[in-house]
């Protein structure tokens, strides 16, 4: 049986990110916009450990909300040193992070791995030239392939995110950064479709004209299409789309946002394949459709969108049944 898996969220704010980056705000994603001290870290995580029964289950310090590597060396291993506190403990049993291809080395990764770091996340975005240069990355396509081989090479878990619909992007170029991204073999990856938020330079440039968003359809199609590509080699989708929070919703975003983009996203993977069974599997109006446990809903999808699809279309009443998988 899997272990329930918690992650315990530490925001680091914009300080390690060496580079302002056209879609990024860092105060409206992470909420936060005062430096972490080591007494913050031990806080959040007493407050966090409350709540969690860590009984048979898995629970990781996360330090997201910027290039977490890229900030002060000395400020870093501080806040390490605190969550190591609760790993030596056993009230913790690893960390993670978030940070830039452009903000990895041995010596930082020596570092981390000597607190328990064991997951690094590497927002590479694009694998683009263009599109990272417009994007206003400050790194080209060698340091994603350098920092993701130099990871692993050290025995992290490694994730790696990207972005569609960035400044010049295009669906080719988002499927051909797919395409890196399966080279790099990953063990997990996130899709996030680019939207833009007030105080950047992508809004700027959206409200002159320069930049248009791609729009949900558009994101969802292509979404699907990576899932795809993604699970098709083996590697774990394991977002779609950034989490709704007060400052991420409808009324702070302009673009393809939607609070459940990866539904959306996933029942567009199911409707492309229980349409080619269109053909061959109806029986008297009715498609059975068999999935794993715990999918239907996928299936169904969002609203009941594919129910609604097959009937519209086809004249098919769509049948979802789940797999029971025996101990």
């Amino acid at each position: 049986m899997k272990k329930r898996h918690y992650n315990i969220p530490v925001f680091v704010p914009h300080i390690g990110c060496p580079h302002d980056c056209v879609f990024c705000n860092q105060r409206h994603i992470t909420g936060t916009q005062s430096e972490v001290c080591a007494d913050d870290v031990r806080r959040i995580i007493d407050e966090h450990l409350k709540y969690i029964d860590k009984n048979g289950a898995e629970v990781e310090v996360a330090f997201f909300g910027g290039s977490f590597t890229g900030i002060d060396f000395n400020l870093q291993t501080s806040l390490m040193r605190e969550a190591y506190e609760y790993i030596k403990a056993g009230r913790v049993d690893s960390l993670r992070c978030s940070t830039r291809p452009d903000c990895i080395d041995g010596v930082i990764l020596e570092n981390a791995k000597k607190y328990g770091m064991k997951t690094i996340e590497l927002g590479v975005q694009s694998t683009d030239s263009e599109v990272l240069l417009k994007s206003g990355r400050g790194h080209g396509r060698e340091e994603v392939f350098a920092a993701s081989e130099l990871i692993k090479k050290h025995g992290f878990s490694l994730g790696l995110q990207m972005m569609l619909g960035l400044p010049a992007d295009t669906r080719e170029k988002s499927i051909r950064t797919a395409k890196d991204i399966i080279s790099i073999s990953p063990d997990f990856v996130r899709i996030y479709p680019t939207l833009v938020v007030e105080d950047t330079a992508l809004y700027d440039m959206y409200k002159s004209d320069a930049y248009k968003p791609i729009t949900t359809e558009y994101a969802v199609d292509l979404a699907a299409e990576l899932i795809e590509m993604f699970e098709d080699a083996g590697i774990e989708v394991i977002r779609i789309g950034l989490q709704t929070t007060d400052n991420i919703n409808e009324e702070t975003v302009i673009g393809p946002y939607h609070s459940a983009m990866g539904e959306l996203a996933r029942a567009e993977v199911y409707k492309r394949s229980i349409e080619k069974r269109v053909t061959t599997d109806v029986i008297d109006g009715v498609l059975i459709y068999t999935v794993p446990e715990g999918e239907t809903s996928k299936a169904v999808g969002h609203k009941r969108s594919n129910i609604k699809y097959f009937k519209d279309k086809y004249g098919i009443d769509l049948k979802i049944v789940e797999t029971v998988e025996k101990n």
